[in-house]
């Protein structure tokens, strides 16, 4: 047989494969983002900045197609996500009908395009409302219309309880898994206007704390965004405090690239990894076998010393159980992880924080020498969460609320919060 013909073969073979795998986001609704009245008032509002570098569509319902534009554009959207009553902790709501109706679902209530100069307006005036004048930097990743970017970071943003400005960097992709190819270029093609908006984020003097958040093959724009900085810095800015990596598309050699030329000086990277991710079991096939970032054994050599080396704290997701039946997206859709992410990681301070203790039967440490001088780095979840049982559970649940400052948390038990930000050998703290 050719080698031609080989490679047709197996190009319809990943082709299929990757068609089966994401078969059910075909039945998403599509032109969702009309925008609708404002009737329900128990509805939660997330307002976002959006610049991509996606062409503006005719379609207002549907506002930037997956072509690629010819210049960034600019817009300020609000998302109305229904109640805790109606909706599921890490579910996007999609309307079953249009128009959306906000008290069942996900319903764009304002949408506008901005100018460069309007954009940096409504950026500034945000963060000077914003309690510790951060922002939250969200990069989707393949296989993403724009509607299922905005209605995604809009339950990141909701769900994780964070009070920094949310910024949406969505970038060209035609949504189709047999756009695989085009989508990869796409990130490629926007990395310079992702670094243009670092370095604004960076000259802002208002702004005083970056976190990014990127998915799947977004986290190849993200860390290439940042590579290009450095370089061009020579580092990167103390500001950019934390770079959480779910699902990464990334070439396990490419990242060890990339990550030696930010210098040493980089943000806190957190890595969310599953070993069964089967949507980067796919991209390992096209990519010639190379382990993808996203699905390695945080375990096994040599990637556990190269992580400790690096100070990268590690999320193994691989037990924990979500509706995802790619397990491609459970940094978002487990009701758990995305609390736990939560303000935290928004204010500047790293996920794992080695003074919050969540319960053995959750995390344990896989670098023991980091664990012992106190590091964050390896830290994963060992057990699914919903095997735990309901002892563990309320302590767990306990904690998720001192991480993201729930009010309910702390009048069950005043003392906690005390005992969770100091020594525990506080009085009153148990050991």
């Amino acid at each position: 047989m050719s080698p031609s013909k080989v490679r047709r073969i197996s190009n319809v073979l990943v082709a299929s494969a990757l068609i089966g795998l994401l078969w059910g986001c075909a039945s998403r609704p599509t032109n969702v983002l009309l925008p609708v009245a404002d009737t329900s008032p128990s509805s939660s509002k997330v307002k976002m900045l959006v610049t991509t570098t996606r062409s503006r569509s005719s379609n207002p319902a549907q506002m930037y197609t997956g072509e690629r534009g010819l210049a960034p554009s600019f817009a300020e959207i609000t998302v109305s996500i229904p109640p805790a009553s109606v909706r599921k902790v890490g579910e996007v709501a999609w309307p079953k009908k249009l128009p959306s109706n906000p008290a069942t679902d996900f319903a764009v209530v304002q949408a506008q395009e901005l100018t460069l100069q309007t954009a940096k307006g409504w950026l500034s005036a945000s963060v000077r409302k914003s309690p510790d004048h951060s922002v939250l930097v969200f990069i989707h990743g393949f296989n993403n219309r724009f509607e299922d970017s905005v209605y995604r970071f809009a339950q990141i943003a909701k769900d994780t309880g964070t009070q920094s400005v949310p910024i949406l960097v969505t970038w060209p992709s035609r949504g189709s898994a047999l756009a695989y190819g085009y989508d990869r270029e796409s990130t490629n093609y926007t990395r310079n206007a992702l670094e243009l908006l670092f370095q604004y984020l960076a000259r802002d003097s208002e702004i005083k704390e970056v976190s990014i958040l990127a998915h799947s093959m977004g986290n190849w724009l993200a860390l290439e965004g940042l590579r290009q900085m450095a370089i061009r810095n020579g580092g990167l800015p103390t500001k950019f405090k934390n770079v959480m990596l779910a699902a990464p598309d990334v070439d396990v050699d490419v990242f060890r690239t990339q990550i030696a030329d930010m210098g040493k000086q980089h943000p806190q990277f957190t890595l969310f990894v599953s070993q069964d991710d089967r949507a980067l079991k796919v991209s390992r096939r096209v990519w010639g076998n190379i382990p993808r970032l996203g699905s390695i054994d945080p375990e096994q050599a040599p990637y556990k010393e190269e992580l400790a080396s690096n100070n990268i704290t590690v999320i193994d997701l691989t037990k924990v159980k979500s509706g995802d039946p790619l397990h491609h997206g459970k940094f978002a859709e487990s009701p758990q992880i995305v609390q736990l992410i939560g303000a935290r990681m928004a204010g500047g301070q790293t996920l794992t924080d080695n003074r919050i203790g969540l319960g053995d039967t959750i995390i344990h440490a896989t670098t023991g020498a980091a664990a012992a001088a106190g590091s964050a780095a390896g830290l994963v979840i060992a057990a699914p969460v919903a095997a735990v049982d309901q002892k563990s559970r309320e302590n767990l649940g306990h904690h998720i609320g001192a991480l993201t400052g729930s009010q309910a948390s702390q009048k069950s038990n005043p003392s906690s919060k005390d005992c969770a930000v100091s020594s525990p050998t506080r009085k009153g703290c148990k050991k």
